[in-house]
């Protein structure tokens, strides 16, 4: 029973102790400033990391966060400073904080749909969709920007991501109610158990009349939703969006939801520990800044605890 305990409270004791190393090192982790910035940076790889998290759920990838955030929160970015004209019909259209918001989920939804769509329909391996579509909207985004940043966007959009809510920053409210949401959808509905289903066993929850092909395709849909709504915080944040907004994101995700238990064979895993992950990532980003370890050594350092977290979870499987 302790040993069992012991185990699924793994990852936050690997939180507890890189805190405990980081403020032994340094004086400046554990100021309120520091620790109020951490928080910030963690919602946004949270968005993200729950949405990755049910694709990795049913033993898939998504390599496309990263490139659906940047071309989602550019097109919301432009859309509030540009707004949409049509000459032919000498008409023009504005959008408020909440229209541009609403256009880059829908954006970010319809990005994950088409990567749901490509894998069930062509049966094409999860990994070689998703990075064909790192690719395609990586490209999109620097046609949409011209490889210009967005500027500019108004105070009301950037409250966002830096407005503060009862001492709280709104990002953080943000990031709490998407795991919330998330944490009862795995938890409490037959979709969340579906995702279970599949990725513990594709062929018998296909046998059992699970619908496989609809399931996989909506939550490749939520994910892109997901990376959507991280990037309108990244945008709301710099009040800027940036043509290169969103690179290495889908490392940090995934990353993130390894660390935090969940199995990359799929039908093993959480939200909870997912966000376990994302804050040994955040406070493991921070800290190296903090000792100012060379930006080259940081991915050195990730990339390493990747693999720590990957080779932890084959042993694990293996001794089952």
């Amino acid at each position: 029973m302790n040993k069992e305990l012991l185990k699924k409270s793994q990852s936050l004791l690997a939180l507890f102790a890189l805190c405990l190393v980081i403020t032994l090192l340094s004086d400046k982790f554990m100021t309120t400033t520091n620790l109020w910035n951490v928080l910030r940076q963690i919602s946004v790889n949270v968005c993200i990391s729950v949405g990755m998290t049910l694709v990795v759920l049913m033993a898939g990838i998504d390599l496309s966060v990263g490139s659906v955030l940047a071309f989602s929160s550019a097109v919301c970015a432009g859309l509030l400073k540009s707004g949409l004209e049509f000459q032919s019909f000498d008409l023009f259209v504005g959008f408020t904080v909440l229209g541009g918001v609403l256009v880059a989920l829908l954006v970010g939804l319809l990005m994950g749909l088409f990567n749901g769509f490509v894998i069930t329909k062509f049966s094409i391996p999860p990994f070689v969709a998703t990075l064909a579509m790192l690719t395609i909207a990586r490209g999109a985004t620097m046609l949409y920007t011209k490889g210009i940043p967005i500027s500019n966007l108004g105070s009301s959009f950037e409250f966002i991501g830096s407005g503060w809510l009862l001492g709280i920053p709104l990002p953080v409210w943000i990031s709490l109610i998407v795991v919330l949401v998330m944490v009862f959808v795995t938890k409490k509905t037959t979709f969340g158990r579906y995702i279970y289903a599949i990725g513990g066993n594709e062929k018998a929850a296909f046998l059992s009349g699970i619908n496989v092909n609809r399931v996989k395709l909506w939550v490749y849909g939520l994910a892109g939703t997901m990376a959507a709504i991280g990037g309108v915080l990244v945008t709301s944040r710099l009040n800027s969006a940036q043509p290169n907004a969103g690179v290495s994101y889908e490392l940090d995700s995934i990353a993130a939801v390894v660390i935090g238990g969940t199995s990359l064979s799929g039908g093993v895993g959480t939200v909870t520990g997912t966000v376990i992950g994302a804050a040994i990532i955040g406070v493991l980003n921070n800290g190296l800044v903090l000792l100012d370890v060379s930006p080259f050594w940081q991915q050195v350092v990730k990339g390493g605890v990747i693999l720590l977290a990957v080779i932890i979870d084959r042993k694990s499987k293996g001794s089952k």
